[in-house]
């Protein structure tokens, strides 16, 4: 005989079987309406009728004991528990570590100040650090030619003169792939195009002028700076106009750089950088730029760059040795400290936006003079023979190279650089990325 159908009303989230039958015990305790540890049932006549059209077996529910831990203590039972000598366990007093086999055995010195105590861990060293450095303080420097192809720079390993259509694409890419937003564009000028007054500096559809289109349109919030100087346009492989006695002339050479720094602007330069040491030529071109509406354009004036021996791989990169003589009319002196002061104070006067300390590591105390006397930010560039040095003591296996960048680097913005204009921003930037140096 078939038994009487039974509807079930489960609680939230209980569970039943159908594989045991409900004792009597149960039915007498509960009665038609019981509750089993986790399931509810009662007759339901309201499906009566319907049910015996259904050759349905009867649905059984079994109880399961619902097994529950302990409450815990309140506070009140836990604080008496305490006070009554009874604390908790608790892991063992760590033991302290054994010096090895034949440590002298001292008297500790008597130290009030031990600063090693804050270097124990890496969370303390990481909690006291002073100096961070982040993607966001890196400016690429990127080499670019009429060619098609990347052609490898032989004194740079793994730097490149990129073409301009799709290399130099590629390569920014790359950068913002790990945070680094900021570039500044060096073009390697045909030689046809050189002549001594540097004209093509300041062709609207010369190299640079395209660069910074092309890259705008396909990045409109990438920071472009620009180089302002006559060296890749001269035939002199000099900044400025040479005159027939060798003299590199200041004035007509501002001239010159007033007109390619608004060639640039008007392509869509974010920052010009004159790196060209001519007298006055930070104010002169503010007055460009400005007299042109370029009023939002800003000015990283190379303040104190030396005449250093560091710029030769730059130099093969461009082609732009000087064709006689040497930079050391304009460029500083190596030798010289105060007078990157009277340098900064001028550009300051004149306009300038931003003031850069170039070659970096070598003049770490020159970078820190100007942190200290300026409030304008401080710009340094790492330049080439200080990134060739490296990549070739790594190559030699004298230093790590990872290492050895990083440390570079952070130097660098200790001693108060704001920003670093770097060959080794994309590793840097990697490499911080996956560590926090």
């Amino acid at each position: 005989m078939a038994a009487s159908p039974v509807c079930f009303r489960p609680h939230v989230g209980l569970r039943f079987s159908r594989s045991a039958s409900v004792s009597n015990s149960s039915r007498a305790q509960f009665g038609d309406r019981a509750c089993y540890g986790h399931l509810v049932f009662a007759p339901c006549k309201g499906r009566e009728s319907s049910s015996r059209n259904r050759n349905s077996s009867s649905v059984r529910a079994i109880a399961e004991p619902v097994i529950r831990k302990p409450a815990p203590p309140t506070i009140e039972e836990s604080e008496a528990a305490v006070v009554a000598g009874n604390p908790p366990p608790a892991p063992p007093v760590p033991t302290k570590p054994k010096a090895p086999e034949g440590t002298p055995v001292i008297t500790p010195l008597t130290l009030t100040s031990r600063p090693r105590r804050n270097r124990r861990s890496p969370a303390l060293r990481a909690a006291f650090q002073e100096t961070l450095i982040t993607p966001a303080n890196f400016i690429l420097p990127l080499f670019v030619h009429e060619g098609e192809q990347n052609t490898p720079i032989g004194a740079m390993p793994g730097c490149y003169r990129l073409g301009w259509r799709h290399g130099l694409i590629d390569e920014v890419y790359k950068a913002r792939d790990v945070g680094v937003n900021s570039v500044v564009l060096f073009p390697k000028v045909p030689d046809a195009l050189k002549t001594s007054s540097g004209d093509e500096a300041f062709n609207p559809d010369g190299l640079v002028p395209r660069c910074i289109r092309l890259l705008k349109d396909k990045f409109p919030d990438l920071v472009i700076y620009t180089d302002v100087a006559l060296d890749p346009y001269s035939s002199d492989g000099h900044d400025g106009i040479v005159r027939e006695d060798g003299v590199i002339m200041n004035d007509e050479t501002v001239h010159q750089l007033c007109k390619q720094a608004v060639a640039q602007a008007r392509a869509g330069a974010d920052v010009v950088s004159p790196s060209d040491m001519m007298d006055g030529r930070v104010g002169a071109i503010r007055r460009a730029l400005d007299s042109e509406g370029y009023t939002d354009v800003s000015i990283m004036a190379y303040t104190a760059k030396y005449a250093s021996a560091f710029y030769g791989p730059f130099r093969e990169a461009l082609d732009s040795n000087p064709r006689f003589g040497d930079k050391n009319t304009y460029q500083m002196n190596p030798a010289n400290y105060r007078e990157a002061l009277i340098e900064t104070r001028a550009d300051e006067a004149e306009g300038a936006d931003i003031i850069m300390v170039k070659p970096a590591m070598p003049y770490l105390d020159v970078i820190r003079l100007l942190r200290d006397n300026s409030s304008l930010p401080v710009s340094a560039y790492q330049v080439s023979g200080e990134y060739s040095m490296i990549k070739a003591a790594a190559a030699a296996g004298m230093l790590d190279e990872k290492k050895a960048m990083l440390e570079s680097l952070l130097s660098i913005r200790r001693a108060g650089a704001d920003v670093i204009l770097t060959y080794f921003a994309i590793p840097a930037a990697q490499a911080l990325s996956a560590e926090r140096f």
